[in-house]
Parts: structure tokens; sequence; C-alpha cells
């Protein structure tokens, strides 16, 4: 994009903060640009959260019917998905998806425990068995 069409929409998600871009100026070379926010940028954001949380609302219904597993609501609040929790851990992504389900949750080792508390940045206690999903 050129340097005079670097957005400024002022994006509360920005929050009077400026984020630096790449532009094109006059002479064809590229230049740091500051943008405060573009509204389809915000929209998007807002739209990808909205999906986490809802995420997050059925992974707790789920886990409070016996059928899911504290792991995937808090993987849910932290902006994560399966893919994105198996990378972070290093696990294949279908032991990810398996430690999802109620029965796979409740045999994971403490080691396996830790390294999934290690990845969400929480505290293992919010991951055991009998923990109370976060809200």
């Amino acid at each position: 994009m050129k340097l005079e069409e670097v957005p400024q929409d002022d994006s509360p998600g920005y929050a009077k903060e400026r984020r630096a871009v790449y532009a094109q100026d006059a002479d064809g070379g590229y230049v740091v640009a500051a943008s405060s926010g573009w509204a389809v940028e915000e929209a998007a954001n807002t739209l990808a959260v909205a999906t986490f949380e809802a995420q997050a609302q059925a992974a707790r219904a789920r886990c409070a019917a016996g059928q899911g597993s504290p792991l995937e609501v808090i993987m849910y609040l932290r902006r994560m998905d399966i893919p994105t929790l198996a990378q972070a851990t290093g696990l294949w992504a279908w032991r990810v998806k398996r430690h999802l389900r109620a029965k796979g949750y409740r045999r994971l080792s403490p080691a396996l425990r830790q390294r999934y508390a290690d990845a969400l940045g929480c505290d293992v206690a919010q991951l055991l068995p009998e923990a109370e999903p976060p809200v």
C-alpha cells in the first residue's frame, strides 16, 4: 500500500496506541508508517474473539456434563485451537484431541498435565480433573 493509504481509523482495540506497518513511499521504497487502526481489522479481531468465547462456553457445558475437560475450556480462553496447542506442547494433534475428551483427560500423567499448564500459561491445579472449569 502507498504511504498515504495507511489506515487511520482510530480503532478502540489499539487503545490510543499506534502500530508500525510497511508502506511504499513516493520513490517506491518501503518505509515504516504509523497506523492508528483499521476498521476491517478491528471487525475481524472482534469476530475471532467472539468465536473463541462461544467455543469456551460450549466446552464449559461439555465439561459440566462430564463429556469434556477443563483443558478444552482453558485452551479456548487462551485463544488457541487444537493445532496451536499441539504445536505449543510438542504433541501430535490427535493426542491433544484425545485429551480434550473426559476419558482421555482423566488418564493424563502429572508430567503431561504440567506440559499443558506451561503451554497455556496457567497453574497445573487448574488442570486437575476435580477442578472447576474457569469462568
